[in-house]
């Protein structure tokens, strides 16, 4: 390989890595049946004139497998959590109680789990476009050091090999969890 380029193989896989971070982020929000605190995270809620997470507006705690519930500490902003809950797409419904705020998690049906299949799929599908476009600018920062005369043309087949060979580990990883979120969503 020439001396002249060396192409950034760790920024590419710690871009890669964060597009993997922010799928389990998404995955983590779709339900399972079961009750969790992260399921709110994506949830915003429109707090002092800027958009919120919930978990910087109340306490979110977990205190049976089927039941979230959320201690809103200003009591202002009680009926704008329960209506970004309602307007999340979680489908929860929730309910008031003074300032807290009780989520029964209720148990999936078959059809409402075959449609979180498919927003898994989706999430995971969004996640692969990522990291095609960050092979892409690795790919782009190549064809432009070939067409300034920085390496040769074996040394571009050898990084592009590098870089596809890196997609390739990241496409696995994203088809590996997508595969065992569906399993999970699906279980009864």
């Amino acid at each position: 390989m020439s001396d002249d380029f060396m192409l950034d193989t760790d920024d590419l896989e710690r871009r890669m890595n964060g597009a993997i971070a922010s799928l389990r982020t998404e995955f983590a929000s779709l339900r399972t049946g079961r009750a969790s605190a992260s399921m709110l995270e994506p949830v915003m809620v429109d707090a002092y004139g800027s958009s919120t997470p919930i978990n910087q507006v109340g306490t979110v705690n977990v205190p049976e497998p089927r039941m979230v519930t959320i201690n809103v500490w200003d009591k202002a902003l009680v009926g704008k959590v329960e209506k970004a809950i309602r307007e999340s797409g979680l489908g929860i419904n929730p309910q008031l109680n003074g300032t807290i705020i009780m989520l029964p998690i209720p148990e999936l049906n078959e059809e409402r789990r075959t449609q979180l299949t498919k927003v898994a799929g989706q999430y995971a599908e969004h996640a692969r476009v990522s990291i095609r476009n960050i092979r892409r600018d690795g790919m782009d920062q190549i064809k432009k050091a070939k067409n300034d005369g920085a390496m040769s043309e074996d040394d571009q087949k050898i990084w592009e090999g590098e870089v596809q060979d890196l997609t390739n580990r990241f496409i696995t990883l994203i088809d590996d969890q997508l595969e065992t979120k569906q399993a999970e969503i699906m279980q009864v």
